[in-house]
């Protein structure tokens, strides 16, 4: 038997009134689902007028997986019209009634009631389970508050898989055959997706012939504009989860990485342009201080480019009815390398050759 020191508030079964939105409450929005999905049977319901001496006795001899959190009131025809806490029950007199006792009209969920709903009142109200009832007010099962926290947590884990096409629906125990079908596909538009970076590269193949030491900083390029670029698809997609961009303008949100990408850039360029100019003067290539200067500007470019592509990518998405997280980092990848690979490519075309 659990004993419950917060006995239900009398409230209907009606969603909580507006409160302050926390970022608990703006995750819990994004919910899919209903109550029903994580319904259990309802156990410790007694007649009204069972008395508290029978109640306990109930208790004795009813021995549930799980225990018994709340006795629930029912009437004649299964309808739920009380709770009763085991603190109010070993409180009361034995001779008493549970129809005195009781705490009347609980709150109770339906089970089309909406995960995000449901979630937003156990945020609110913090009960260790919640009832069930139909919208005659029949008591249906119950709703373990532990089960709403820990398909929330489930919900938040899945958008990271989603950012790289792994299935919401997949976890560790999901059959080879089946993972395979969730997520083979996303990995064939990867693959598309990289013969468009190809592409550009192999437009550049006369000059990556003639300076051979650009194809050396290719990879260091392509990782700092990529790294960029998550950064910004991270806070975006906060943003999108949390509800913040409706008070945050997206224009804001632009200015902003595309300030942060220009000072990353310009503080790792310079590094990599020195870098640049060492290992082109140490292996005899000509123009090192040009070869510099195309590394400095690349980096700064592609890493401004990939913080705007960080905030649109998860945003196109969105507009088109996908979902913002699903497969963003293969997306963005594709747009940082050929941004970054080009732009190298083509100023080194441009002012070496």
């Amino acid at each position: 038997m659990n004993d419950d020191r917060t006995a239900p508030e009398t409230t209907p079964s009606a969603p909580p009134g507006p409160t302050a939105a926390t970022e608990p409450q703006a995750l819990a929005a994004g919910l899919h689902g209903n109550v029903e999905m994580l319904m259990e049977p309802a156990v410790g319901f007694l007649g009204p007028e069972t008395t508290v001496a029978g109640a306990l006795d109930y208790l004795v001899h009813a021995l549930p997986e799980g225990g018994i959190t709340y006795l629930y009131v029912v009437d004649s025809e299964q309808r739920l019209i009380g709770v009763v806490a085991m603190r109010d029950l070993l409180l009361s007199r034995p001779g008493q009634t549970l129809q005195e006792v009781m705490t009347a009209s609980p709150f109770a969920f339906r089970p089309d009631t909406s995960m995000s709903e449901a979630m937003q009142s156990a945020l609110n109200r913090r009960h260790r389970l919640y009832p069930v009832v139909s919208d005659e007010g029949t008591l249906l099962g119950l709703v373990m508050g532990w089960r709403l926290f820990e398909h929330l947590a489930t919900e938040i884990s899945a958008q990271t898989g989603s950012m790289v096409g792994v299935d919401r629906e997949e976890r560790t125990h999901t059959p080879i055959w089946q993972a395979f079908k969730m997520r083979h596909p996303w990995l064939q538009v990867n693959l598309l997706t990289a013969f468009a970076a190809a592409f550009v590269v192999g437009m550049f193949e006369d000059t990556i012939t003639r300076i051979v030491a650009l194809a050396a900083f290719l990879p260091v390029l392509a990782g700092q504009s990529g790294n960029t670029g998550c950064q910004a698809l991270a806070i975006t997609l906060r943003g999108l989860t949390l509800g913040e961009l409706a008070d945050y303008p997206v224009r804001n949100l632009l200015r902003k990485e595309i300030t942060l990408g220009a000072l990353n850039g310009l503080c790792v360029g310079v590094v990599a342009a020195a870098a640049m100019w060492v290992y082109a003067a140490s292996t005899g290539t000509e123009h090192p201080a040009l070869l510099a200067l195309v590394i400095l500007v690349a980096m700064v470019g592609a890493c401004v480019g990939s913080g705007i592509f960080g905030v649109v990518v998860p945003l196109t998405l969105r507009r088109f009815g996908a979902d913002p997280a699903m497969a963003s980092s293969i997306f963005l990848t594709t747009f940082t390398d050929v941004l970054g690979m080009g732009l190298m490519l083509f100023l080194a075309t441009l002012l070496v050759m």
